[in-house]
């Protein structure tokens, strides 16, 4: 039935049928509340929200959108929970050596049966030779689709600083690009941007069962970060996208096993049949980008398997899960960063596996991200970062990845030539790996390398760097010539506590210390001050974390969570 608004000051009514939806904006610095009432009192839910609306946002934050969120963290909310506690539980038993990771042989069944398979796969995905990836800004969404890229995976994520603008913003830039009525005017250059031709395919990545929203409050409780992003795309498109021939497509992160990865099946068939689309019309590419998922691939696609069409190998999340998980075994001391890479036995082992795995069950096996970017200002240096770009895609196009990803537009026809020379047709999920074979110790083993000054400076520079732009609202952050963001400034922190707990060494003898470390960040931190210049900057509150994820005794599970604290107290 459609609703009747009538406005009244700051007060608005929402009559459907024999439901109500009030909105009270008190002011424009307190907070918008919805009291969503519905036929039983039982099940009353106050809504909250934290900031106040600005103009568009009331297409967005509809009243049934706001309903159907209440109701995703009304059903799903405390399994949630329950999920995260019991990673708790299982870290603990690998700290103290009573458990190390393998392959369950309660889920044997699932493994050696090869009658069952994941989705079918829409037309519209079929070939996802090259996908680009980032934040859900205006511009960057306009580019994205004009790419020349099979896919563009929109993430409120990783490359994504979770401000309330920039979430609600995403979402009202991914509601233009699905109904084709987005553009953007420059503000300064006055360039106008449309989209072109034959779009890249939508896909979207919501944030991980860990980050809460704490702008939206459902009985004064912070829902997921996950619901609510998945959650107000799948309500405002997916019925528009069915239209037009695709659908609701979706990047699932973070996972650590088959039990999360359930939960989100369960998510998905709710909004379904809420939404009164087809069954199975929800599509899904789980990221494998932890140590433990990588040992729960099959169990993690029979969990889904009414709605997944693929893995990614997420391989600067699942470096960074390798020293989480190890963190209090010194025998898995990693060499520095930017001498672990694809062709580490570990990473090679889990590419492989994942590859075999998908190809077994009828879908998709994505390649990883080439942090590389275009160095237009050194031509020599801008060759060797192309170098590495084209052998890192052509190892996994001869592997039997079916696609890959880039961060720069400018990469994708690098992309795109070198998988157009190894497909035969739009995929190679008929390339079968069954000879392969993999241990836990082939999935585990400990890359060889050195740790230099360099490498310690690096890190530091990195998180430093990466966290003054993400507490700025910024994402996705153009350091060293490669594209970073917060998985690899996970990386670069979680290091350095590895290092600094079990007494490493560089590579000419001396300790890395508490002093060193110290030091070093003190002397990266006036540096980076004084190089802003006038530039409003955040390095000093990065500093300060920094030093937090570094000397604290037990290694924290994601800086995101600390840093989004940090966002809320400054009022973002």
């Amino acid at each position: 039935m459609k609703l009747i608004f009538r406005y009244f000051d700051y007060v608005a009514t929402a009559i459907a049928g024999g439901q109500s939806s009030t909105v009270a904006l008190k002011g424009s610095t307190e907070e918008a509340q919805f009291h969503v009432a519905t036929a039983s009192p039982d099940e009353d839910e106050i809504v909250k929200i934290t900031l106040p609306e600005e103009k568009g946002d009331e297409k967005i934050l509809t009243p049934d959108a706001l309903r159907f969120l209440r109701d995703l963290h009304q059903n799903f909310d405390g399994r949630r929970k329950k999920l995260l506690a019991n990673r708790r539980v299982i870290q603990t038993q690998i700290d103290d050596g009573s458990y190390f990771p393998d392959f369950d042989k309660d889920s044997l069944d699932i493994r050696s049966d090869m009658a069952w398979s994941g989705s079918q796969v829409p037309d519209d995905m079929k070939d996802r030779r090259v996908e680009i990836t980032g934040p859900t800004d205006r511009k960057m969404v306009i580019n994205a689709l004009n790419s020349g890229a099979k896919v563009f995976m929109a993430d409120f994520e990783d490359s994504n600083s979770p401000t309330w603008r920039n979430q609600l913003e995403g979402q009202i830039n991914l509601y233009d690009a699905v109904r084709g009525n987005i553009s953007y005017i420059h503000p300064a250059t006055k360039k106008e941007y449309t989209v072109k031709g034959s779009p890249a395919v939508l896909n979207v990545r919501p944030r991980g069962w860990h980050l809460p929203e704490k702008h939206v409050h459902i009985n004064g409780e912070p829902m997921s970060g996950s619901l609510f992003d998945f959650g107000l795309f799948a309500f405002h498109n997916s019925r528009a996208l069915l239209d037009k021939g695709s659908g609701a497509y979706f990047y699932l992160p973070k996972l650590q096993n088959a039990e999360e990865a359930k939960l989100w099946s369960d998510v998905i068939k709710f909004t379904e049949q809420k939404l009164e689309i087809p069954k199975g019309s929800i599509k899904c590419t789980v990221l494998i980008e932890h140590l433990l998922a990588a040992f729960q691939m099959d169990e993690i696609i029979y969990a889904l398997k009414d709605n997944i069409i693929g893995l990614n190998c997420g391989r600067w999340d699942y470096i960074f899960s390798y020293i989480k998980t190890f963190r209090e075994h010194r025998k898995f001391l990693l060499p520095d960063r930017f001498q672990v890479n694809m062709t580490s036995p570990f990473l090679r082992a889990y590419a492989l596996q994942s590859i075999k795995v998908c190809h077994q069950r009828g879908i998709f096996a994505m390649g990883g991200m080439a942090a590389q970017i275009p160095i237009k200002h050194d031509e020599r240096a801008n060759e060797h970062a192309l170098n590495l770009v084209r052998l890192d895609k052509e190892r996994e196009a001869n592997d039997g990845h079916d696609g890959t990803w880039v961060a720069h537009p400018d990469l994708v026809p690098i992309a795109q030539s070198i998988f157009d020379g190894v497909l035969s047709g739009p995929n190679q999920i008929h390339k079968k790996l069954s000879n392969f074979e993999v241990t836990n110790k082939d999935l585990t083993a400990v890359p060889e390398g050195a740790r230099t000054e360099e490498g310690l400076r690096r890190n530091i520079s990195v998180t430093l760097g990466y966290l003054d732009h993400w507490l700025r609202g910024v994402g996705c952050v153009q350091l060293y010539s490669a594209m970073e963001d917060a998985a690899t400034a996970e990386i670069s922190r979680a290091q350095l506590w590895q290092w600094l707990r079990h007494e490493a060494r560089l590579e000419d003898g001396r300790p890395i210390d508490h002093s060193m470390i110290k030091m070093t960040i003190a002397a990266e931190t006036e540096r980076m001050i004084i190089r802003s210049g006038s530039v409003v900057n955040k390095v000093q509150q990065a500093s300060d974390l920094l030093e937090k994820f570094v000397f604290e005794k037990q290694l924290s599970d994601f800086l995101t969570v600390d840093a989004y604290d940090q966002l809320i107290s400054d009022g973002k």
